[in-house]
């Protein structure tokens, strides 16, 4: 069977593009689902699930009893104001599909398509997961995943867009591929005073400045040159005015590891520094640390298996080593069910790129079926539809 053949290009562009002019934000996404909803039910004896508000399982059984696979995408958008020069604009102004959701979402609604196609060769269920909210901590998947509705699926495949990767590459690795990602924030309580006698303040941009330093070295200083890990102050806020030294600095920050003994590090060097600088000047501080998205950690089993699989079913696609990155990733709880595994999908296009997040991002639609064709190659290799 030729995977390649059962994709269908044109509805896949036409799913990206429909989806692509109106974002929805994290948890919001109701006229999303509704859309998704409406299209599978184009696929009579497809189970449509709605565990959470926004998010939505279907499911296909196959025409012999086998496996559960999971096959992931996620589908909320980022409050950013489209500039990208695409015909499919956004239509939701201060919204915008900045990250490729849109892509993952119809490259699932073509694997829905091509494995309804061949439902009765399959041996097992497939549960499609259109998930909400990967962008918005705590993210969707914890909702699905405490519906229940998963706790039988036994591998799970999701899948990114990158456009630092070349269209007609697929980016696949073990082990760590995206990082533990964590937020801090740090409230410093000094004394304020006017600027022109600073004798009578305990100022509290000097000590956030010295805080920031200090955190600095944690990296470089605290943590195994071998052991990838990120520390940074992306926020520092303090005072109103020219000539009055301010009562508070607020700083926010994030920090990235790949190890659990680093993480604790982490967190423990950020409340220690940030206390002790804060004490040695006479102020006080308050530190709240948040542990967010954990490592997505890609199974080995599943990593020999795809390297197996992609050249049978793309020939002309070229597997790239997909680089460890400190971007953070909900995909990360579905292994906590079963072994799981995160793929790249190459999306660059032709002239200037802009990475995700950014307002004129865009991507080559040459990606869609290279996915949707790896999406259904998964379900359909595991449930022995092509050996």
């Amino acid at each position: 069977m030729d995977i390649v053949k059962l994709i269908d290009n044109k509805k896949l562009v036409n799913w990206r593009r429909h989806l692509h002019m109106y974002p929805e934000i994290g948890f919001n996404e109701h006229e999303t689902t509704k859309y998704i909803a409406e299209q599978i039910a184009a696929y009579p004896g497809i189970e449509v699930l709605r565990p959470t508000e926004t998010g939505l399982v279907a499911v296909l059984k196959g025409g012999k009893p086998g496996k559960i696979i999971g096959l992931r995408a996620d589908i909320d958008a980022l409050p950013i104001l489209e500039e990208a020069d695409v015909e499919f604009k956004s239509k939701n102004p201060g919204i915008m599909h900045a990250c490729g959701h849109d892509c993952h979402a119809a490259m699932l609604l073509g694997a829905v398509d091509a494995l309804y196609k061949i439902k009765e060769s399959l041996h097992g269920t497939i549960k499609f997961i259109f998930q909400h909210a990967e962008e918005v901590f705590p993210g969707g998947a914890k909702g699905l995943i405490a519906s229940g509705v998963l706790d039988d699926v036994e591998a799970f495949y999701g899948c990114h867009v990158g456009v630092e990767s070349v269209t007609g590459t697929v980016g696949l690795a073990a082990g760590p591929v995206y990082a533990n990602a964590d937020s801090f924030s740090i409230k410093i309580q000094g004394r304020g005073s006017h600027a022109a006698g600073p004798q009578a303040s305990i100022d509290p941009l000097l000590i956030g400045t010295e805080i920031v330093q200090a955190l600095n070295f944690i990296v470089s200083r605290n943590i195994a040159p071998h052991d990838a890990a990120v520390v940074t102050v992306a926020s520092f806020n303090a005072g109103t005015a020219h000539n009055i030294i301010p009562d508070t600095a607020k700083m926010l920050g994030t920090a990235r590891s790949y190890k659990a003994e680093v993480r604790d590090l982490i967190e423990s060097r950020i409340k220690g520094i940030a206390h002790s600088i804060c004490r040695a000047y006479g102020a006080t501080c308050e530190v709240e640390y948040q542990r967010g998205y954990n490592c997505v950690v890609n199974d080995e089993g599943l990593h020999q298996f795809l390297h197996e699989i992609v050249p049978k079913v793309l020939p002309d696609v070229v597997v790239d080593k997909l680089e460890p990155r400190m971007g953070g990733e909900d995909f990360s709880e579905y292994a906590t069910i079963a072994p799981a595994f995160f793929a790249r999908i190459g999306a660059a296009t032709e002239g200037k790129e802009y990475l995700a997040h950014h307002p004129g991002f865009t991507i080559n639609e040459g990606c869609l079926p290279i996915g949707s064709a790896l999406y259904t190659a998964f379900a359909a290799f595991i449930l022995k539809m092509s050996y």
